[in-house]
């Protein structure tokens, strides 16, 4: 299994395609390699009711992301397009990945996010706008709150992230949340942007993405 560093994040190898539950996770997730942050995106003003929990599974063609999220309230919009895609979902309660294939294009990014009521938009960012990615995300949702919490998995198609998939690169990535209804919100950081103001969209601040390599057989 590959180790992570405190600014990294490894997806560890699945062969077959996954069922996405939330509720239920796929027993390949006891493979995963958790990042944790309840910290703000200053770094600061840990919260430990806003925990989150980050892994990641990649196959030969998608990116599995799974989060695990204790809240203190919920906030979440009450419409969206008949496939659950909400524009503007930043200004509910959310989680958010930035993943970045390829770091040398350092403006370019994709963006995709998930409420705990299941809405959901995906977004390909360049320099000076943004515009629908449509990657064909699929996401399981599951809300406990009894417990306070909310789970989230995503199935990414790799091929709306990169044209020409290397499982040797390392990707630039960051995960982020959003819960709250009025300012201040809490805006949480994997990795801290430092901005003066709640800025996500800090591409330097980004940590990395490791792929941990296919089983080898004899």
């Amino acid at each position: 299994m590959t180790t992570a560093s405190a600014q990294e994040i490894v997806a560890q190898y699945v062969a077959q395609p996954l069922a996405l539950d939330a509720a239920y996770p796929a027993k390949e997730w006891s493979a995963a390699q958790p990042v944790v942050f309840s910290s703000d995106w200053q770094g600061k003003n840990p919260d430990a009711s806003r925990e989150t929990t980050v892994e990641a599974l990649w196959s030969n063609d998608t990116l599995y992301l799974r989060f695990e999220c204790r809240y203190r309230d919920l906030y979440v919009f009450a419409d969206s397009d008949s496939n659950g895609r909400r524009d503007q979902l930043w200004d509910r309660d959310v989680v958010e990945a930035f993943l970045q294939p390829n770091p040398s294009r350092e403006r370019y990014y994709k963006e995709f996010e998930v409420a705990p009521n299941a809405m959901w938009i995906d977004l390909d960012i360049f320099p000076g706008g943004r515009r629908d990615l449509k990657s064909g995300m699929k996401r399981s949702v599951y809300l406990d709150r009894q417990a306070h919490s909310w789970n989230a998995e995503l199935a990414i198609p790799i091929k709306s992230l990169t044209k020409h998939f290397d499982p040797q690169a390392t990707w630039r990535v960051n995960f982020y949340r959003v819960e709250g209804q009025t300012e201040p919100r809490a805006h949480l950081a994997w990795q801290p942007t430092n901005t003066p103001q709640p800025n996500f969209h800090v591409p330097s601040a980004f940590g990395r993405m490791k792929f941990a390599p296919t089983p080898k057989h004899p």
